[in-house]
C-alpha cells in the first residue's frame, strides 16, 4: 500500500468517524428525534434548495413524500458540483453527502447567504437515513450516486444525459434512529413550505403526496406583504394593505411587512434567513424601536393632546398589529434556548434606521392612514390607563 494510499485510507475513517457522531449524538445536529426532528431532515434539504434560489439559480422545488415514507426533494439549481475536489480526492457531491461540515457556504463566494440549520447540511441527512441517493443535472449529463447509513455504496456514475441543471436529494429516514416515528405528516411540511414561498417570492414550489395523492403549489409574488394578507385574512384591517419596508446596509437586507387590524393582540412572525426566530432578537427589536419612534413623532402635540401622548407606549403601538420581519444577514449569531433568537447587536441600528426611513415617508405620504394608525394606538392607550 502506498503512502498516498494510507493517507486517503485514514482521511476516509475520519469522514465516517464525523458521521458516526451524528448517529451516535443525532439531537445535536436536528433538535431530536421525535417527529420535529424527523421533519428537520425535510428542511436541511430544501434549505439547500432555497439558498441556490437566494443565489439567483433556483426558481423551481419539488417535494415528494412517497409511499414508503421515503422524500424527494428536487430543485432546478446548479446541481451540486461533481468534479473531483481538489484536496480530498473525491467527487464534489460525495463529499457533501458524507462529510461533515462540507459545503460552500463558509466563504460568502458562492452564497451571500443561506439558511439551513447553521450548516449541518445534507450529510447529516444522509447519515441519519438507511438509505439516500443525489441525482445531479449538470455538465448536459445526468449523474447518480448511492449511499446507506450515510456511506456510499459504489462510485459517482453518469445515467443519463439533460439539458437542464438541478439536483434530487431521495432519502429515507432510519427507524433506529427516529424510534417515535418514521411517519411524515403532510400538514406540517404543507405549512412550512407556505411560509418559504411568502420568504422566497421568486420561487415556485410544489408538494405531493402519494401516499394520499394530496398535493399543493405555493407561489408567492407579493412576498410578505402577502404574508401578512394571509395572516390577516379571517380579521378586519384597518389600512387597505399592509405597510412594507424594504433596504439594505452593510449587507444586511431587510424587509418587513405590517398591518393594523381591529383587534388587540400583536402577531409578530420574524426570519433570519429563513429560519424562524421564535425568540425574536435584535432585528425584532430594531422594528418596535423604530415604530414607536416614528408614531411618537408623527403624533404632533395638535393631534394628539401632549397629556395623552406622554402616556402612549411602545405596547400601545404595537396593539392589534400583524408583522412579518425577514431579514437576509451574512453571519448570524444565535442565541437563546433553542438556538432561534438572534443576537447580532449591528443588526438592531440597521433594522431601525432602514424601518424608520421608509415608515416616515409612510406616514406624511399616506395621512388617512396614519391616523387611522394613531387612533387605534390612543384607543389602546386609553383603555390600558382606564384598567389602571
Amino acid at each position: 500500500m502506498t503512502e498516498e494510499n494510507k493517507a486517503y485510507g485514514a482521511e476516509q475513517i475520519k469522514v465516517l468517524d464525523g458521521l458516526e457522531a451524528v448517529r451516535k449524538r443525532p439531537s445535536m445536529y436536528i433538535g431530536n428525534t421525535a417527529e420535529s426532528g424527523l421533519h428537520h431532515l425535510i428542511w436541511e434539504v430544501v434549505d439547500n434548495s432555497i439558498d441556490e434560489a437566494l443565489a439567483g439559480y433556483c426558481s423551481q422545488i419539488h417535494v415528494v413524500i412517497h409511499e414508503d415514507n421515503s422524500v424527494s426533494v428536487e430543485d432546478n439549481g446548479r446541481g451540486i458540483p461533481v468534479d473531483m475536489h481538489p484536496t480530498e480526492k473525491i467527487s464534489a457531491l460525495e463529499l457533501v453527502m458524507t462529510t461533515l461540515h462540507a459545503g460552500g457556504k463558509f466563504d460568502h463566494s458562492s452564497y451571500k447567504v443561506s439558511g439551513g440549520l447553521h450548516g449541518v447540511g445534507v450529510s447529516v441527512v444522509n447519515a441519519l437515513s438507511i438509505e439516500a441517493s443525489a441525482e445531479i443535472k449538470r455538465n448536459g449529463k445526468i449523474y447518480r450516486q448511492s449511499y446507506q447509513y450515510g456511506a456510499k455504496v459504489g462510485e459517482l456514475e453518469i445515467i443519463g444525459e439533460s439539458n437542464s441543471t438541478g439536483t434530487r436529494i431521495t432519502f429515507k429516514p432510519d427507524p433506529e434512529i427516529f424510534t417515535e416515528t418514521t411517519i411524515y405528516n403532510y400538514e406540517t411540511i404543507n405549512n412550512r413550505l407556505r411560509e418559504l414561498s411568502y420568504l422566497n417570492k421568486e420561487v415556485r414550489i410544489f408538494i405531493k403526496d402519494e401516499r394520499s395523492g394530496a398535493e399543493d403549489t405555493f407561489f408567492a409574488e407579493g412576498g410578505i406583504k402577502s404574508y401578512v394578507e394571509y395572516l390577516n385574512r379571517k380579521r378586519t384591517p384597518i389600512t387597505p394593505e399592509p405597510i412594507f419596508v424594504f433596504g439594505e446596509k452593510d449587507l444586511v437586507q431587510v424587509e418587513i411587512a405590517f398591518q393594523y387590524f381591529d383587534g388587540y393582540t400583536e402577531r409578530l412572525f420574524s426570519f433570519v434567513n429563513n429560519i424562524n426566530t421564535r425568540e425574536g432578537g435584535t432585528h425584532v427589536a430594531g422594528f418596535r424601536a423604530a415604530l414607536t419612534k416614528c408614531i411618537n413623532r408623527y403624533a404632533s402635540d395638535d393631534i394628539i393632546p401632549k397629556s395623552l401622548k406622554e402616556k402612549m407606549s411602545g405596547d400601545d403601538m404595537r396593539e392589534g398589529l400583524t408583522c412579518v420581519i425577514s431579514v437576509r444577514v451574512p453571519d448570524p449569531q444565535f442565541e437563546g434556548q433553542t438556538k432561534t433568537k438572534l443576537g447580532n447587536s449591528e443588526v438592531k441600528s440597521i433594522v431601525e434606521s432602514v424601518c424608520a426611513e421608509k415608515l416616515t415617508i409612510y406616514l406624511e405620504q399616506n395621512p388617512q392612514e396614519a391616523k387611522k394608525i394613531l387612533i387605534k394606538v390612543v384607543e389602546a392607550s386609553r383603555a390600558r390607563e382606564a384598567a389602571k
